[in-house]
C-alpha cells in the first residue's frame, strides 16, 4: 500500500478521533499496559506531553483483587485527570473477573480491557493471559462475564495466537464482538515470540476486516513513520505504543505532529528529559502506598529508560541502580535541569 505523504493542508487522514462505545478517544494513539512501568506517574506525563488518547493501567490480577492485600492495592492508582483510562485486568476465572471489573468501574475506570496478549509464564501457567488464545470457548465465557459484570466498555488486548500453529486473533475477535466486547487491540507477534522476531501486521489487518468494532494495531511501532505504516497497511482506527513510549512520553505528540504535517519534531534536550524523570520520580514518591525505599527500588527500571545522552547515559545508569531516597534522585537529575535553566 503507498505511503500517505501528509502535510500541513492535508493531514494524515487516520489522525482523527474514534470511539469505543460511549467513550469518545481524541486522538487515535494509545499507550499500551505494561507491567512495571505504565504506573500512574508515567501515565500522566503522558497525558501532560499532548496526543495521547488513551491510557492504561498496568494489568491488574483479578485473583489477587478477589483475595486483597495491601500490595494490590497500589496499582488502583489512576485518577480521574487520567480520563479516558482504561484498567486491565487479567484471569481465567470468568467470575473473578466480573467480581474485579465491577471493582475498578467503582473506583471510575472508563474502560475494562481484558488481558489475553501477556505471555510471560508467571501469567501464562496460571491460564490467564495470552494463554487463553488457545482456547477461544474459554476465552469468550472470561469476556462475556465481564460484559454482563459492568456497564462501561468493555475491550480486549490480544497477540496474534499462542504460538505459529495456533493463530487464533480472528475468530476470537470475531467471538469477542459478539459477546460484546467494544473494541481490541492487536499485537502481531504469537505468545510464542514474545518480544523476539517481527510483529506480523497482517494479523491486524485480518482482524480489522472481520470485525465492525475498532481494531488498534499494535507490535513494532517505534516512530511517526512506523505509525503512519500501521495505519496504511492494515486499516486499524488506532495504534498502541509500549516500549518505545518509555522514557519517552514526548512520542505521541512528535507522532501527530508528523501526521499532521509531514515534519519531525526535534527530540527534547537533556535537561528536559532529566526534568521529566524528576517529575516522575517525585509524584510516584508522593503518591506511593508501599514507602519511599520500595517505590524507588521500582524506579530505578522506570528511569533508566530516560535516555539523556552519552554525555550522561553511563554515569546515571551507575548511580541509579544505588538510589534508595528520593533525595538521591533530586541530587542526580536536578543540576541537569537546572542547567539549562541557568543557560
Amino acid at each position: 500500500m503507498s505511503m500517505i505523504a501528509p502535510s500541513p493542508k492535508h493531514p494524515h487522514p487516520a489522525l482523527k478521533p474514534f470511539q469505543i462505545g460511549p467513550v469518545r478517544v481524541e486522538t487515535p494513539l494509545t499507550l499500551a499496559p505494561m507491567a512495571g512501568q505504565t504506573a500512574h506517574p508515567f501515565r500522566v506525563l503522558c497525558r501532560q506531553m499532548g496526543s495521547v488518547g488513551l491510557v492504561c493501567t498496568e494489568l491488574l490480577s483479578s485473583v489477587a483483587m478477589h483475595y486483597g492485600g495491601k500490595r494490590n492495592e497500589s496499582y488502583l492508582d489512576w485518577t480521574a485527570a487520567e480520563s479516558p483510562i482504561a484498567v486491565q485486568l487479567y484471569g481465567s476465572n470468568p467470575q473473578m473477573m466480573a467480581e474485579a471489573a465491577r471493582m475498578v468501574v467503582d473506583l471510575g475506570a472508563d474502560i475494562v480491557d481484558i488481558n489475553m496478549g501477556c505471555w510471560v509464564p508467571k501469567v501464562a501457567k496460571s491460564g490467564a493471559g495470552a494463554a487463553l488464545l488457545r482456547d477461544v470457548c474459554t476465552a469468550t465465557q472470561v469476556v462475556e462475564a465481564v460484559v454482563k459484570a459492568v456497564s462501561v466498555p468493555v475491550t480486549v488486548k490480544v497477540r496474534a495466537g499462542w504460538d505459529a500453529h495456533n493463530l487464533t486473533a480472528v475468530p476470537f475477535a470475531r467471538s469477542a464482538e459478539n459477546a460484546g466486547v467494544q473494541a481490541i487491540a492487536v499485537h502481531g507477534r504469537t505468545a510464542a515470540q514474545g518480544f523476539t522476531g517481527k510483529a506480523n501486521w497482517d494479523i491486524i489487518r485480518q482482524v480489522k476486516e472481520t470485525v465492525r468494532i475498532p481494531v488498534i494495531g499494535n507490535g513494532d511501532v517505534s516512530t511517526p513513520e512506523d505509525t503512519a505504516r500501521m495505519f496504511e497497511e492494515t486499516g486499524c482506527d488506532g495504534v498502541m505504543i509500549g516500549r518505545a513510549a518509555l522514557g519517552n512520553p514526548w512520542l505521541f505528540g512528535k507522532i501527530a505532529h508528523y501526521l499532521r504535517t509531514g515534519e519531525s519534531l526535534p527530540d527534547p534536550t537533556p535537561a528536559a528529559m532529566a526534568a521529566a524523570a524528576l517529575f516522575h520520580a517525585r509524584l510516584a514518591v508522593e503518591r506511593s502506598k508501599i514507602g519511599e525505599r520500595h517505590t524507588v527500588l521500582e524506579l530505578r527500571g522506570q528511569l533508566t529508560k530516560y535516555h539523556l545522552g552519552t554525555r550522561y547515559a553511563a554515569v546515571l545508569r551507575q548511580e541509579l541502580v544505588k538510589v534508595e531516597t528520593l533525595a538521591q534522585i533530586e541530587a542526580l537529575y536536578a543540576p541537569l535541569v537546572e542547567t539549562e535553566a541557568v543557560a
